[in-house]
């Protein structure tokens, strides 16, 4: 059940049909969740791999304008600098656990590679992007259960339908304000007044962050019941992936991102010394082939100074703030190593 539908609305924006970051056309969502006891007394595989897709062709041949930001850096990522140095996402956007990075970097490339015979030989090499966050607490992380095959899995199952939330894929052993974190999503429609254009606004998020202290239960109408939550866990980290269908450039798109860190102040977050609090955005418009034999790139992007984006800007805040909420709202008590339980935060309301 999204948060919505608990009677609690955020924003002013109105939300996508499917209120998710699949609300813009072509960008697919896809998990696999390792729910499974290990080798080993009290060890247990809770984690899982998720796979954000920007469309659905070659990501290589076609890629779109990115950016990162980065709200606090004690995050693990692969790929961003080429991001930052280039403007460009080539890859699928895949989210872990810390320790699963190496193998996700390397399940996709594998996945790219086989898709595109001409990496490495014909043409360039291949910018792979991972982000992730510690499930420590629930998923035996030193056991590293998350394999190569996990991310190509996640990738050949990426649908454009309502992506699943909750304690799925990467969020499966997230933990956030001491309650059952994971994937949560949100997305804003936006309105051009002066023409027919639409454009869309799409957040994902896996939450791993704050404690039961720090979650304003009274701003959102909601009450603190007695659903015991954990408290031993460590600072714990946000990545939050942001995509819109509106035409703007790598530059534009960090100021998006730099936006989504108001949505995640808004929920309670103060963005702790060990968190890593990460933003990946990109657009939808403006493809930009891998090979051309033009000189000159030519592309639309919407004015700074025009009112659209001020919208754009809130409804970057908006939909990160309801893609935590809706993670947290959408995610059940599980159990993990150890026979540790965290409840979901409304798992008795």
């Amino acid at each position: 059940m999204k948060i919505r539908e608990r009677g609690v609305k955020i924003g002013k924006q109105k939300p996508g049909k499917k209120n998710c970051i699949t609300d813009i056309e072509g960008v697919r969502v896809g998990h696999v969740t390792l729910d499974d006891p290990l080798q080993g007394e009290g060890e247990y595989a809770c984690t899982g791999v998720t796979a954000i897709l920007p469309h659905g062709g070659n990501l290589f041949h076609e890629k779109v304008p990115a950016a990162s930001y980065v709200i606090n850096g004690f995050g693990k990522t692969t790929g961003l600098v080429q991001v930052e140095e280039l403007g460009l996402l080539e890859s699928p956007i895949m989210l872990t656990n810390t320790f699963g990075v190496p193998a996700v970097t390397q399940g996709t490339l594998k996945y790219m590679l086989k898709n595109t015979p001409e990496i490495g030989e014909t043409t360039g090499t291949i910018n792979i992007v991972v982000g992730e966050c510690n499930d420590g607490y629930l998923n035996s992380i030193r056991e590293l259960p998350v394999k190569p095959e996990h991310a190509i899995e996640a990738i050949e199952s990426a649908k454009e339908d309502i992506a699943v939330e909750g304690a799925v894929g990467a969020g499966k052993g997230m933990v956030c304000f001491g309650y059952k974190g994971g994937v949560g999503s949100a997305s804003r429609v936006i309105n051009e007044e002066k023409k027919p254009a639409e454009y869309i606004i799409g957040c994902l998020v896996v939450t791993n962050f704050g404690n039961k202290d720090d979650f304003p239960f009274s701003k959102y109408g909601l009450f603190s019941e007695d659903v015991k939550e954990v408290n031993e866990t460590p600072d714990g980290s946000i990545m939050i992936v942001l995509a819109t269908n509106a035409p703007v450039s790598d530059r534009q798109l960090k100021r998006l991102a730099k936006r989504c860190g108001i949505g995640l102040g808004r929920t309670g977050s103060h963005f702790s010394n060990g968190s890593g609090d990460i933003v990946i955005a990109f657009s939808t418009a403006n493809k930009v082939s891998h090979q051309s034999n033009h000189m000159i790139e030519t592309a639309h992007f919407l004015r700074d100074d025009h009112p659209i984006m001020n919208q754009l800007f809130q409804g970057a805040a908006e939909a990160a703030e309801e893609a935590i909420l809706n993670s947290l709202s959408q995610a059940e008590t599980t159990k993990g190593r150890n026979g540790r339980v965290v409840a979901g935060m409304f798992s008795k309301r």
